[in-house]
């Protein structure tokens, strides 16, 4: 059996903040202070929980902040779920390949999920955003590397899109993993 046949791979379009899971994702910046799209909204509704907990991190481990394509959990203060995952994706480059580091965002972000006994995992389209990254590469990267990487405990990757553009390109990059 290979490791994505255990897991299950699905798509919601929507607030990631409104969804149910045990640990979400967030597209984070390396302060881990909060910013906009995907974080500020995390931190919005999830609370002063969590900026306190990303704050603490910054006092012990991550003084100079977490590195890009690395992941860290913490508190999901008043979210539906445990905990929040945060991880920084790369800018876009049109000069210099980051796939990898993009990669490493969901491969790392699964690892700490696994560490933390996560059956359900809820992810954004990391860097897509204000970070640049085109839409369709954004979804071939996260699509391949979950069905390479997720493993159980995971029993359940959730990618939720904000709008019919980004969920459509994840559902042909889903698809064509067949």
């Amino acid at each position: 059996m290979s490791r994505s046949e255990a897991v299950t791979v699905t798509l919601a379009r929507g607030d990631i903040t409104r969804q149910k899971a045990d640990a979400l994702v967030n597209a984070a910046n390396s302060s881990l202070l909060g910013g906009g799209g995907v974080d500020g909204a995390i931190h919005r509704r999830g609370g002063p929980e969590i900026l306190a907990a990303c704050r603490d991190l910054r006092a012990s481990k991550y003084g100079k902040g977490l590195p890009t394509g690395g992941a860290v959990a913490t508190t999901a203060g008043r979210l539906d779920a445990k905990w929040v995952i945060h991880t920084v994706g790369p800018v876009w480059s049109g000069a210099e390949d980051r796939s990898e580091l993009l990669a490493s965002c969901y491969r790392e972000s699964l690892r700490v999920a696994a560490e933390l006994g996560a059956r359900t995992v809820v992810f954004p389209a990391v860097s897509t955003g204000i970070f640049g990254w085109p839409m369709d590469d954004g979804a071939r990267i996260a699509v391949r590397t979950v069905l390479a990487e997720a493993a159980p405990p995971v029993e359940e990757v959730r990618f939720v899109l904000f709008d019919a553009h980004a969920y459509i390109e994840f559902e042909e990059a889903l698809a064509a993993q067949g």
